[in-house]
């Protein structure tokens, strides 16, 4: 299985920022899973909030023409009703495959001043092609209790737009939280100034693949790594 994971700088251009998602998409081979930054396409942009809303359609548009024969992940910025979420999607076999909302909004960068909270309860695993699958957006990888939540996970995804000042934080946890669940985890994190970048793919044993030069970070793996470390270090994950 070839996982890949993106590190991309989101400009000011809603449209270009997805023209280059679309050229990153297109160099990985065919049935990948892909994961790419927390908000790649708009950034925050609290200021046009309303456009990002709008723009979310014409990406879901092109997204589920391309998740064809890839898979693709990332969050949006999502209106439902008159509110707007920080909403994570999954794009499998031109369809949407799973979404959830970011529950833990980051207050420190007015977050939860823009966001409307997600619903805890859709923090949990769900089925892709026989893999059990889980994610957490960001801030919430530091909220163990929804690590207990995602164990016996094969996948975590964590995309995010974690701070350049807590770099060393945003490896550690993604690197413990697929020690701790014995589990790949997928980590993207955005290239901005203001990021840490340290997009990685960590393997059941803590293994690391990263590269703060690329856009593009991919890595084949054996998927009988996870019970391969599940029954040599038993702690009771089925």
């Amino acid at each position: 299985m070839n996982l890949v994971t993106l590190q991309t700088k989101p400009s000011t251009n809603f449209q270009d920022n997805l023209n280059h998602l679309e050229e990153l998409i297109l160099q990985t081979p065919k049935d990948s899973f892909i994961l790419a930054p927390e908000l790649c396409l708009t950034g925050y942009a609290y200021g046009r909030i309303i456009e990002a809303g709008k723009f979310a359609r014409t990406a879901i548009d092109k997204l589920t023409q391309l998740s064809k024969d890839r898979t693709i992940s990332l969050t949006m910025t999502n209106k439902e009703c008159e509110e707007y979420f920080n909403t994570f999607y999954i794009f499998h076999k031109g369809k949407i495959l799973h979404k959830q909302s970011k529950i833990k909004l980051f207050a420190i960068n007015d977050e939860n001043k823009y966001f409307e909270s997600g619903r805890e309860e859709d923090i949990k695993l769900f089925d892709f092609d026989g893999l059990k699958v889980g994610v957490l957006i960001c801030f919430e990888l530091r909220f163990l209790d929804y690590w207990k939540k995602l164990q016996g996970a094969d996948i975590i995804l964590v995309p995010a737009m974690w701070g350049a000042k807590r770099k060393d934080n945003y490896e550690t946890l993604c690197r413990a939280l697929a020690v701790a669940n014995q589990c790949f985890v997928i980590a993207s994190d955005s290239a901005d100034e203001s990021c840490a970048k340290s997009s990685a793919i960590i393997t059941p044993f803590g293994d690391v693949t990263i590269d703060d030069k690329k856009e593009l970070i991919s890595k084949v793996i054996d998927l009988k790594e996870i019970k391969l470390m599940r029954k040599y270090l038993d702690v009771g994950i089925k």
